[in-house]
């Protein structure tokens, strides 16, 4: 594949001079790559086998602000080290830096066994219960982003107000909009592509400025790793570029939020064939399928937390706007939580919950959570919801806060069997802490409503 190289590659690309500095990276809980830089010759001596990072990585929030009450990492336990295995399987070229390669790695323990609560890790989890029954799982995020005018500084020197839009109308596949874009997409498809990562297409989206780049679909662990290496990869691209770009779910009251529509179809192993697709059962779904559709219904609610993981998540969940407010599933239906795609070999069940703000290995493992559940217990699939599920009282809605997600996932007995008690607790108490942080901060709309007049 384009981008990608193995060990012997990056070893005489080093001694020839043409890469001299090598991207060492693990994925934190909120999505973000944090690692090193290692110069080329110390990455072949040295830090191929492992490399260290303060554990506290994994145990504070955005702001990067250590959070009290983790049992894996505190004050208490000194916050140690933890160790990174880098994966050889996902190194490549960047090809938008200069003499430079990427490797992404596992966070482990002392002993070498993967951290519970490490993103990645709670995917290879699930996959790993995929496997026992000779089945994985292909995966594709389809993410949305705003385009700015502004760079990152100057978004931040205006205090992210008044910020101004790569575009001024609603631009949904308008051709002339986006060619106005068109040098910066360019480089960001053409600068993702050359990385080892095959993209499909980009489109202007309905916002102004926004637009949505398709990735083509993988292996699910594969395709967290492009995910995760994209989102960074696009916003290094923006700022070359004297643009930036913004993944948040919602980043303006008035336009549409970005979503993180996440395709998955489960395969046979071995074979590498696809599972879902019977001509004799119901509706041309296998039984496997049904089952599994029937899980995303059954247990999709208790892990909206992995769905949407910020305070922001939730206002993007608004009736008429095309992001689902309920879990239902209908045969392509945009109303829906849940879409069902396609026919034979490309059959598959797209999740519309997730905002572009989302972590793909949480999101990945909460959804084939859910769908092993229902594979396990045997559910059945009811009917498909036909019509504007935006108009129906009587379905089961998204839970349409972060309390009420967080407190789900805690209650799930589903998610605390699929992940574990130390999982759940973890980022339980993340979510509770963003929420507290939240909850004690004076708005612009508060000052605007109250000031005077309160």
């Amino acid at each position: 594949m384009n981008g990608m190289l193995t060990l012997d590659e990056l070893e005489k690309l080093i001694a020839s001079g043409e890469i001299d500095t090598v991207v060492v990276a693990f994925t934190d809980m909120q999505g973000r790559l944090i690692g090193k830089r290692s110069t080329g010759r110390f990455f072949l001596d040295s830090v191929v086998k492992e490399w260290h990072a303060c554990d506290y990585l994994l145990a504070v929030d955005m702001e990067m602000e250590p959070v009290p009450g983790f049992k894996a990492a505190s004050w208490d336990k000194g916050y140690g080290d933890f160790v990174i295995k880098p994966d050889l399987g996902t190194l490549r070229r960047i090809p938008w830096l200069e003499g430079t390669a990427l490797c992404l790695g596992d966070v482990v323990d002392h002993h070498g066994e993967d951290l519970p609560h490490s993103p990645r890790a709670i995917l290879k989890k699930q996959l790993a219960r995929l496997a026992k029954r000779g089945m994985t799982a292909k995966m594709a995020s389809e993410l949305e982003f705003y385009v700015f005018d502004d760079d990152y500084r100057t978004a931040r020197d205006k205090r992210y107000h008044d910020v101004r839009t790569a575009g001024w109308y609603i631009e949904d596949y308008h051709v002339f909009e986006t060619t106005k874009r068109e040098k910066l997409l360019r480089a960001i498809r053409n600068g993702i592509d050359n990385a080892g990562i095959p993209v499909q297409e980009s489109k202007g989206e309905w916002g102004p400025g926004q637009e949505e780049l398709n990735l083509v679909y993988a292996e699910a662990l594969e395709m967290a790793d492009r995910h995760v290496i994209f989102k960074n990869g696009a916003k290094e691209i923006a700022w070359q570029h004297g643009q930036s770009l913004t993944f948040m779910a919602k980043w303006k009251q008035d336009l549409a939020g970005s979503s993180c529509h996440i395709h998955a179809s489960l395969w046979d192993k071995e074979a590498d064939k696809p599972l879902f697709a019977d001509k004799g059962g119901k509706n041309g779904f296998s039984r496997l399928f049904q089952n599994y559709l029937a899980g995303y219904l059954a247990a999709g609610g208790d892990a909206t937390l992995l769905f949407a993981p910020n305070i922001n998540s939730y206002k993007r969940f608004v009736a008429g706007s095309f992001a689902p407010t309920n879990l239902v599933w209908s045969q392509d239906n945009r109303t829906a939580g849940f879409r069902v795609l396609g026919g034979g070999a490309a059959l598959r069940a797209e999740c519309r919950v997730p905002g572009a703000d989302v972590n793909p290995y949480l999101a990945y493992a909460g959804l084939l959570a859910a769908g092993l559940h229902g594979i396990e217990n045997e559910l059945e699939l009811p009917e498909a919801f036909s019509g504007d599920a935006y108009g129906s009282a009587e379905i089961p809605a998204v839970p349409r806060t972060l309390h009420a997600a967080c407190d789900r996932f805690d209650r799930s007995e589903v998610m605390r069997a699929a992940l574990g008690d130390e999982v759940v607790d973890h980022y339980v108490h993340a979510a509770r802490w963003e929420q507290a942080e939240h909850d004690r901060a004076v708005t612009d709309w508060e000052l605007i409503r109250y000031f005077e007049r309160g």
